[in-house]
């Protein structure tokens, strides 16, 4: 999915970033590398500030503190990043077109678009529907649409909010081996999750937030196995964190 070729924009480098909105802290202040291949996994009680840290280093959520830099120029950057939102917007056009957006916004012609379209949409499943209205979807049919827009312009890192969050045991299952197969091909993956068993599937990082800042980080199997801090600890039990 990833041209090899093209620079890469990891590593991602935050440092000292915080967000803030009306003098409120909402993230931060949070010092973290993305970088290399895998899964990380961004967990933490609700309101911890998972998905502003997602959005600040995706670029939709204002900078208020500190750095935030890629291996790349700005412009690059853009090209080679994608976001997947916890409920996807969906556009009022059919399936095929949908997918085929991303392509014809940088300038593809719409036949050679709608051709990739159709390739993605098998691949996540979606060729039954191709020509169906995207809005008409299931809930899960429009979270499998949602990724392949993002993947098929060949990000090399996908940011995922909750993903699966509203999903039925068979979405969940068809949207986590996509993401598995995503990550193989050599995307690098952030994700937000509430699902602890799902962090253990797909898991090869794991983040954990608390009042919004990175209170604890390191491989999913050192984390689970020997959490460090006594929220943490508390947080894989399925206590109450506040």
């Amino acid at each position: 999915m990833v041209e090899t070729k093209a620079a890469s924009i990891l590593p991602l480098k935050l440092s000292g970033a915080t967000a803030h909105f009306r003098k409120k802290s909402l993230v931060g202040p949070v010092d973290l590398t993305i970088a290399g291949r895998g899964i990380t996994m961004v967990i933490g009680p609700n309101g911890a500030g998972k998905t502003t840290l997602l959005r600040l280093m995706h670029g939709l959520q204002r900078l208020s503190g500190g750095t935030i830099e890629w291996a790349q120029k700005n412009a690059l950057v853009q090209r080679k990043q994608a976001y997947v939102f916890q409920s996807p917007i969906m556009m009022r056009r059919r399936v095929i077109d949908s997918i085929a957006f991303p392509l014809t916004l940088h300038g593809m012609d719409k036949k050679s678009a709608r051709h990739q379209a159709k390739i993605w949409a098998g691949r996540v499943g979606l060729d039954h529907v191709l020509h169906s209205w995207a809005p008409m979807l299931s809930g899960g049919e429009k979270q499998k649409l949602a990724l392949a827009r993002a993947l098929i312009y060949q990000p090399e890192i996908l940011f995922l909010d909750e993903p699966c969050a509203n999903l039925d045991g068979r979405s969940t299952r068809d949207i986590e081996a996509i993401l598995q197969e995503t990550q193989q091909a050599g995307t690098r993956i952030v994700m937000a999750t509430h699902d602890m068993g799902q962090v253990r599937r797909l898991g090869s990082d794991v983040v954990f937030i608390y009042r919004g800042k990175v209170h604890e980080q390191g491989d999913m199997q050192t984390f689970f196995a020997a959490p460090q801090t006594p929220e943490a600890q508390a947080f894989i039990k399925g206590d109450i964190v506040e």
